[in-house]
């Protein structure tokens, strides 16, 4: 075989794999597509009837049959809530158990002290309370980004004649989640009995997003005081990219301030590996001396406070 006649080869067999992979990642990405959007009618294909559908629906958010919060803890509750996550607290207190003892024997087993044994539970509640607030985040920025389209359907079907409960639930049918699972609880809970009003309170309660809230309050004003719902929900549309643009040029302003951010607290873990890899006795005796660990304590704790003072200075809300 030629080299020329190899080379074509080479960039054929390249082209074909590139495309086989090409199509299997979009039908990939169409079927959690398909899982997202029918994850609510799931759910409804297994209730007997609307009202047990209502109450299964608040049961995976972590409300009782009557819409209120189960755990005492109201910021935990409310935080469980906005994240999305299937409320499932046996398996997440396994989970946690677990996690609690292997790392209380990672740590006792690292340091040999059993004192630090205790260490183990709270730093498995922090890792716990952090990814949940990453999801609950996650979710309001898709809320965000997804509320002006849900906007636009509803405008539609009005302007085609549908009443708003159709409306709504065109919502819930067409669009993936978290707004799709959103718009089609409040749905049902109009089906339910409840009034346009309450449920487009108790799905701004559940999201405790701002946009959901003027959302919200674009309903009871169009409610109490009349007026052509279809404007609103327009004027509503396209204040809502109004502002998310509005994010994106404040997240863009402040990235010089992220990127110092995260170069001044990964520099010094970064510096210290290179030591330890080139030199690793170099901090040998200060990591064992009892003021070398309380230094390096001192310095963590201040390097939290710097962080948060610098998250603090470039988180601009909308």
């Amino acid at each position: 075989m030629s080299p020329e006649v190899r080379t074509v080869f080479l960039i054929l067999v390249f082209a074909a794999v590139f495309s086989a992979a090409q199509a299997f990642l979009g039908l990939v990405q169409v079927g959690r597509a398909k899982l997202k959007v029918n994850r609510r009618l799931t759910t409804a294909l297994r209730a007997q009837s609307i009202g047990d559908l209502v109450i299964e629906l608040r049961k995976q958010r972590g409300l009782d049959p009557t819409g209120k919060r189960k755990l005492a803890l109201k910021w935990l509750a409310d935080l469980l809530m906005v994240s999305g996550l299937v409320y499932r607290p046996r398996n997440w207190l396994i989970g946690l158990a677990t996690a609690s003892v292997a790392a209380s024997t990672l740590l006792v087993a690292w340091s040999h002290r059993l004192i630090l044994a205790p260490l183990g539970p709270l730093i498995v509640l922090a890792l716990a309370l952090a990814a949940l607030k990453i999801i609950a985040a996650r979710r309001a920025k898709a809320l965000g980004e997804q509320l002006p389209n849900g906007l636009d359907i509803i405008v539609r079907s009005l302007e085609a004649g549908h009443p708003v409960p159709t409306a709504i639930a065109l919502v819930g049918r067409e669009m993936a989640d978290p707004i799709g699972t959103e718009f089609g609880m409040m749905s049902d809970e109009i089906a339910y009995g409840a009034s346009l009003e309450q449920a487009v309170g108790r799905m701004s309660e559940r999201c405790r997003h701002p946009d959901m809230d003027l959302f919200a309050a674009t309903i009871r004003l169009q409610e109490r005081a009349g007026g052509n719902l279809t404007g609103l929900l327009k004027l509503n549309s396209k204040t809502v990219r109004d502002r998310h643009k509005m994010r994106l040029k404040i997240k863009a302003a402040s990235s010089e301030g992220r990127v110092s951010a995260i170069i001044l607290t990964a520099a010094p873990f970064a510096v210290m590996a290179i030591l330890t890899v080139a030199s690793p006795g170099y901090y040998t005796e200060v990591l064992q001396a009892r003021v070398g660990q309380t230094w390096l304590a001192g310095f963590g704790l201040w390097m939290v406070v710097g962080n948060l003072v610098m998250r603090r200075m470039i988180n601009m809300k909308v």
